[in-house]
C-alpha cells in the first residue's frame, strides 16, 4: 500500500485534471464557436466568453443560469446566456439571474419573497424607481450606507449593464436585423442625397429623408450604450483605437463610399439566424467571419482562441479541487501519524505527490495568464491571490521535501486552497485583466517590487498557518512530542532523525520562514519606495498601503529580536506569526477598504466582514496558544529538554514550558 496507493491516486487525480480539458461537443448552434470572436472591452482584445463569463459573474455571482425545459432542469452557460441576450433578450428576461436578499428592497420593487433570483420581467414595472433611488443613494459615500441602499446600488449596476449588454448588437424591437441591415444599406445613398439637398435648401426626397431617419435613430442608442466594440477597422494598422460598437459602425457606414463594414452584416446575419432558429445559417456566419478576421486581424483571433481555452480549462478550478483532496490525505496522514506507520505514510506520499500535480497546473494557469496578459504574475488583487498561493504551495512542497511528516503538505494544499477560493471571490468584481491603472503600468517594476512584497506576504500566511498548526497539533494531540527517528517510515532529513521531536521541527520551520518573509518584505518595501520616488517624486509619504508594509517588515523584527533575545520560545514564536497573519490580511486587504490614498482602488465593503471573521479566527488560536501546558495533550514535548526548578506531580523534573 506504502508503494503503489500513492501512484495510483496520483494517476488518477492527474486523468481527471486532464479530462477537464476535453472540448464540449455541440449540435445545433455553435455557440462556442461565436463565443471565439475576438471583441474590444475594458481596454484589451478578448473573446465574447470572457464578457459572458465576466458580465454573468458581475449579475449573478456565478458562471452558468439555471433554466428549466421540457420538465427538466440544466444549466445554461454563460456564453448561450451572452447569446441569448444579444440576440433574443425577450427570452433573456425571463432567465432568473438578478438576487436579491434585501427584504426592503423586495418590499420596494413589489416582489415575492419566495426566490432569492428575479427575472428582468419581474423587475421591469419598476426599473424607475431603482433608477430614483440610485440617483440619491450616489450622493452617499459608499462606507455611509444603509444594508438596503448598497443591495440597491448592487442590483442597480446589475440591470444596467444588462440593458447595455441587449443593446450591443441589435437595435431593440428588430426581428430580421439582417433584412434591415440590407435594406438600411440601399436606402444610404438617396437618404444622404435627400439630407444634403435639404440642407442647402432644395427639394428632397421626404421618403428617403425619413426612412434613413428612422434607422439612424435606432442605431443611434445602441452607439451610445453598447458595450464591447465589435466592429473592426477597415484599416487594421490604426488598432484598437479605431475599433467601433455595432451602432457606431452602422453609422459610420453614411460617411464612407465602401459601404457598411463586413462585421456589421455578418453578425447581423447570425442574429437572423438565431432569431429564426436556422443553425445552419449562424454557423455559417460564424465560419465566414472568422475567415475574414484571419485576414487582417489574426493576432486578435488567436489571442481570443486562446483565452477561450483558457477560461474552458477553468485550471485553478482543478488545482482547488486537487489542493482539497491532497489536504485531506494530509490531515489523515497526521492523524495516523506514530499510530499506523504504513498507513500515514502512504497517505503523505499521495498527498505530497497530488498537490505536485495541483502545482503544476496552478503553475501552467499562472504563466499562461501572464502571456495572455502580457504581464508579470502580479497585477491586481485577483492575481495577487493566485500568486500568493502559488508561493505558499512552493514553500509547502519544499518544506514536505525537507522534514517529510506531511505539515509541509497541510499547509501548501490549505493555503492553496483558501488563495484559489479568495481570487474566486475577487473574480466576481468583473474582468480580471483589465487594462492596468496609468500608474502602475510598467513591467518592470510589477515584477520586481510587486512580486517580491508578495512573496513576502506568502511567507508570512506560511508562517502563521504552520504556528497555527503547531498549538492545534499541541493541545489536542501528542504528536509535538513524538520523536523522529531514522526508523520511523515518516522520518525527517538525516540531521534531524533520531534527536528531533516534531515540535522542534516545526519551530524551526516557523524560525526559517520568518527570516525569508523578512528579506522579501523589506526589499519589497525599499524597491515600491524608489517606484514611487519615480512616480510621484516622494520615496515616501505615509500611505496607508506604505504603512502596511511597514507594519509587515517591523513586525517580522519584533518576532526576530524577541527570539534571538529569548525573550520568547516555541509558544510565543507562535503568536506572534499568528498575529503576522492579521497584520498581513491587513496590508493586502485592509487599506484597499480603508478608500483613502493613492494605492487604494477601490472600497471593498463587501470584504470587511470576511477580514472580521479572518481576525477572529486567529484571535482564537492565539487564546488556544494561551492556554496552560498542563492542558496540552503534547505536554511535556513542547519545550526543549532543559530542566525546571520543580516537576509536575509525582516530584519528577519535566522540561521547561514553552516561552509565552
Amino acid at each position: 500500500m506504502k508503494k503503489w496507493l500513492p501512484w495510483i491516486l496520483t494517476v488518477v487525480m492527474a486523468g481527471w485534471a486532464l479530462s477537464t480539458l476535453r472540448p464540449s461537443k455541440q449540435t445545433g448552434f455553435k455557440t462556442d464557436e461565436f463565443a471565439k470572436l475576438p471583441v474590444l472591452m475594458n481596454g484589451r482584445f478578448q473573446p465574447f466568453d470572457s464578457v459572458a463569463r465576466n458580465s454573468l459573474l458581475q449579475i449573478r455571482a456565478r458562471q452558468t443560469v439555471p433554466v428549466e425545459e421540457n420538465g427538466r432542469s440544466r444549466k445554461l452557460p454563460a456564453r448561450d446566456w451572452l447569446v441569448e441576450v444579444l440576440m433574443k433578450p425577450e427570452q433573456a428576461d425571463d432567465r432568473k439571474i438578478f438576487r436579491i436578499d434585501n427584504v426592503e428592497l423586495i418590499s420596494l420593487l413589489k416582489l415575492t419573497e419566495e426566490q432569492k433570483y428575479y427575472t428582468f420581467t419581474e423587475i421591469r414595472p419598476q426599473y424607475d424607481e431603482i433608477g430614483r433611488q440610485a440617483e440619491r443613494i450616489q450622493k452617499i459615500e459608499a462606507a455611509n450606507r444603509t444594508p438596503f441602499e448598497r443591495e440597491l446600488m448592487k442590483l442597480y449596476s446589475a440591470t444596467a449593464l444588462y440593458q447595455r449588454l441587449k443593446l450591443s448588437l441589435k437595435p431593440p424591437n428588430t426581428d430580421d436585423f439582417a433584412a434591415e441591415v440590407s435594406a438600411y444599406e440601399t436606402s444610404i445613398a438617396p437618404g444622404v442625397a435627400a439630407v444634403r439637398a435639404r440642407e442647402a435648401g432644395k427639394e428632397f426626397d421626404k421618403a428617403a429623408f425619413d426612412r434613413l431617419l428612422r434607422f439612424m435613430s435606432g442605431y443611434d442608442s445602441v452607439a451610445r450604450f453598447a458595450l464591447p466594440l465589435t466592429i473592426p477597422s477597415p484599416h487594421p494598422e490604426e488598432g484598437r483605437e479605431k475599433w467601433l460598437n455595432m451602432g457606431q459602425g452602422l453609422l459610420d457606414g453614411l460617411h464612407h463610399q465602401h459601404g457598411l463594414p463586413p462585421a456589421a452584416t455578418y453578425y447581423a446575419t447570425m442574429v437572423s439566424a438565431y432569431r429564426q432558429n436556422d443553425p445552419a445559417s449562424f454557423n455559417r456566419a460564424v465560419e465566414e467571419y472568422r475567415g475574414w478576421l484571419a485576414k487582417d486581424f489574426a493576432p486578435e483571433l488567436r489571442k481570443a482562441n486562446h483565452e477561450f481555452f483558457f477560461n474552458h480549462a477553468q485550471v485553478f478550478l482543478d488545482a482547488m479541487v486537487l489542493y482539497v483532496f491532497a489536504l485531506i490525505l494530509a490531515l489523515g496522514s497526521l492523524l495516523t501519524f506514530g499510530m499506523f506507520a504504513n498507513l500515514s505514510e502512504a497517505l503523505r506520499r499521495s498527498a505530497y505527490w497530488i498537490i505536485v500535480v495541483g502545482c503544476i497546473i496552478h503553475t501552467i494557469g499562472l504563466v499562461y495568464r501572464m502571456v495572455l496578459e502580457g504581464r508579470p504574475p502580479v497585477t491586481n488583487l485577483y492575481s495577487s491571490a493566485i500568486f500568493i498561493g502559488w508561493a505558499a504551495v512552493i514553500l509547502g512542497l519544499f518544506l514536505e521535501r525537507i522534514y517529510r511528516i506531511g505539515i509541509g503538505s497541510v499547509v501548501a494544499a490549505c493555503v492553496g486552497f483558501i488563495t484559489l477560493i479568495i481570487a474566486h471571490n475577487l473574480a466576481v468584481g468583473g474582468d480580471t485583466m483589465e487594462m492596468m491603472r496609468a500608474v502602475l503600468d510598467t513591467n518592470f517594476w510589477l515584477a520586481t517590487h510587486v512580486v517580491t512584497i508578495t512573496l513576502g506576504y506568502s511567507a508570512m500566511f506560511v508562517a502563521g498557518l504552520l504556528a497555527i498548526l503547531f498549538i492545534v497539533l499541541g493541545v489536542f494531540t501528542p504528536m509535538l512530542s513524538k520523536k523522529l527517528t531514522a526508523g520511523d517510515p515518516a522520518k525527517a532529513a538525516p540531521a534531524e532523525a533520531g534527536k528531533s521531536e516534531v515540535g522542534v521541527v516545526l519551530t524551526k520551520m516557523v524560525y526559517g520562514i520568518i527570516c525569508f518573509a523578512t528579506l522579501f518584505s523589506f526589499v519589497g518595501t525599499v524597491l515600491g519606495g524608489i517606484w514611487a520616488d519615480q512616480s510621484w517624486g516622494r520615496f515616501w509619504g505615509w500611505d496607508p498601503k506604505e504603512n502596511g508594509a511597514l507594519m509587515i517588515v517591523i513586525w517580522c523584527a519584533v518576532i526576530l529580536h524577541a527570539r534571538w533575545g529569548k525573550i520568547i520560545k516555541e509558544r510565543g514564536l507562535m503568536v506572534l506569526a499568528i498575529i503576522g497573519n492579521m497584520v498581513t490580511a491587513f496590508s493586502w486587504f485592509g487599506v484597499n477598504m480603508l478608500g483613502i490614498g493613492l494605492h487604494s482602488y477601490g472600497f471593498m465593503d463587501a470584504a470587511f466582514k470576511w477580514l472580521m471573521i479572518f481576525n477572529a479566527t486567529q484571535v482564537c488560536f492565539i487564546i488556544l496558544g494561551f492556554l496552560p501546558l498542563r492542558v496540552w495533550k503534547s505536554y511535556p514535548g513542547i519545550a526543549p529538554a532543559s530542566p525546571s526548578p520543580s516537576g509536575p506531580a509525582g516530584g519528577k523534573a519535566a522540561p521547561a514550558p514553552a516561552g509565552a
